[in-house]
C-alpha cells in the first residue's frame, strides 16, 4: 500500500482495559492471551488476560479490544520470523 494511501492508525488505551483504534488491515489471530493485528504501520501485539474483540470492522479499520492489558508490541513490515517467534519463542 503506498505511503499516501494508508489508513491513519491511531490508538486509544483507556485504564489498560479498552483499547480502540484505526488503521488496522487484518486480523491475524486472537485468543483471550493475545490479539494479533496487521496494521498501516505494521503488526500489532496486543496482549494481555480475558481479552475479546468488541469492535471488528475491516472495511473502515476500527477494532475495539477490552480485556486485562498488559502490553502493546509493534513489529516493522516484513520481518522475517516476526511474532511467531517471539511469542511462542
Amino acid at each position: 500500500m503506498a505511503q499516501e494511501d494508508q489508513m491513519p492508525h491511531k490508538l486509544q488505551l483507556n485504564e489498560r482495559r479498552q483499547l480502540t483504534m484505526t488503521g488496522v488491515t487484518e486480523v491475524v489471530s486472537f485468543d483471550e492471551g493475545a490479539v494479533i493485528l496487521q496494521t498501516s504501520l505494521g503488526t500489532l501485539i496486543v496482549q494481555g488476560r480475558e481479552l475479546q474483540l468488541k469492535t471488528l470492522s475491516l472495511e473502515g479499520g476500527q477494532v475495539a479490544v477490552d480485556g486485562n492489558i498488559s502490553a502493546l508490541t509493534y513489529e516493522e513490515p516484513r520481518q522475517n520470523g516476526g511474532w511467531r517467534r517471539r511469542l511462542f519463542g
